[in-house]
């Protein structure tokens, strides 16, 4: 269906589940069940910190594009 900014006045919704998605994202979605409202996620925000305790960070991955760049010449 589409993304929608959840507001009061959109839809009447319980005042906990209003509280909880006002201001937020969500998805609308057409199920065989009804309509699901699902929140959208943020894909920057789920992936910050997942290469935490590995070898490679920031200073590794310039090393890197500076060999990279080097082998191209």
């Amino acid at each position: 269906m589409g993304t929608l900014v959840l507001e009061g006045e959109h839809i009447n919704l319980p005042k906990h589940i209003l509280k909880k998605f006002k201001g937020k994202k969500i998805d609308v979605l057409e199920t065989e069940e009804g309509i699901l409202l699902k929140p959208v996620e943020d894909s920057i925000k789920e992936a910050r910190g997942i290469l935490k305790g590995s070898r490679f960070n920031s200073k590794r991955f310039f090393e890197q594009k500076q060999e990279d760049k080097e082998l191209e010449r």
